[in-house]
């Protein structure tokens, strides 16, 4: 029997809190060795007690393996599925650990990232790096990502199902004046011009209207969390709502947050929380799509991915204007180098 390249499966995530007690200490890992004032995080902090506590971040990415691995076993798939997150528990390092006591050596790892950043795809790589050399692994283990896949089909008719979901929510009366929103956590500007986040974003939100027969759409940002004097992709989606009822151009606002996996804290935060009181402020209807989550059509992408990886699928899925993406990144890939102040929080 051949032996597969690759022995298991590495979910990695963002993290988050599991209770109140939790959210300091997560807050204080994700900004270790930054120069984010204190403030800045207590305000932060707010957002997560405003939902008790608790991320919803960790149960979505429990759910996600649990499909996932239900997804594997269905296709005769055998690779034991382990799980780890860069700022909480359970912790990369530990995880790492554990899977090089388990007997394992080349892991195959599914990032919950979605677009090219250094935040979104070279930090996680770096903090895999970091962590095998801690723990002295780096010359027995080899973790390697998959590719990104925001022009995916799959993922692209996942997302215009949760599309066509969300428009399914509004009233008939105010459809002929309707606007889509596709938003994404918004980066400083010389983090975006280091990477393709831009570029996919759009596209992924392009080839998403087009599967829906959506024509009036824009890409916006939320979550902004730097100093007001460095520069951050814009316009922000709470901005645009404004603009859009003080121009009197929509009646109604279908908000799609393509730019997330699951909808973790910065989306039931910031839109389902803000944008939605905003949009009723002013007198917009509004309906926010779900993420891509444990769709079935997301989770079987998934699977396709890994097989790629496995050497049982030759073909390399991607539609519209660009090619798949790599395997392995080159080496100058979105590299950034924050500036000081760093960015403050993201919330995940």
């Amino acid at each position: 029997m051949i032996k597969p390249p690759y022995d298991a499966l590495l979910v990695l995530s963002f993290g988050g809190p599991e209770k109140p007690d939790d959210v300091i200490p997560f807050l204080e890992n994700v900004l270790r060795g930054r120069n984010v004032p204190r403030e800045r995080m207590l305000e932060v902090a707010e957002h997560y007690y405003h939902f008790g506590g608790k991320s919803p971040i960790n149960d979505q990415n429990r759910a996600l393996i649990e499909a996932l691995n239900s997804e594997l076993t269905s296709h005769n798939i055998p690779l034991p599925i382990y799980w780890g997150n860069r700022n909480w528990y359970p912790l990369l390092p530990d995880t790492i650990q554990q899977m090089y006591d388990d007997g394992h050596r080349k892991v195959l790892v599914f990032v919950t990232s979605i677009f090219s950043s250094y935040s979104g795809c070279r930090q996680y790589r770096e903090d895999i790096q970091r962590a095998l050399h801690e723990l002295n692994l780096a010359e027995e283990m080899s973790l390697d990502k998959i590719r990104t896949f925001y022009n995916h089909p799959d993922f692209i008719e996942t997302m215009a199902d949760r599309v066509r979901d969300a428009i399914g929510e509004l009233p008939e009366e105010g459809s002929d004046q309707r606007k889509v929103l596709f938003t994404a956590h918004s980066i400083p500007n010389a983090m975006a011009a280091t990477c393709a986040y831009e570029k996919q974003l759009t596209e992924s939100s392009r080839l998403i209207s087009e599967a829906v027969g959506i024509e009036d759409w824009s890409l916006v940002y939320q979550s902004r969390s730097g100093p007001p004097q460095q520069p951050w992709l814009e316009p922000d989606v709470c901005d645009v709502i404004q603009e859009i009822a003080d121009q009197n151009s929509a009646r109604q606002v279908v908000i799609v947050p393509v730019g997330f996996v699951s909808d973790h804290m910065e989306v039931i935060y910031d839109l389902d929380d803000e944008a939605a009181k905003l949009s009723q402020k002013v007198g917009i209807t509004m309906a926010r799509a779900k993420t891509a989550g444990t769709h079935p059509t997301f989770v079987s992408m998934i699977r396709k991915l890994i097989e790629e990886r496995l050497g049982m699928i030759t073909e390399r899925e991607a539609i519209g204007n660009f090619d798949p993406s790599h395997d392995v990144c080159p080496v100058d890939c979105c590299k950034y180098e924050p500036r000081r102040p760093a960015p403050g929080p993201p919330t995940e």
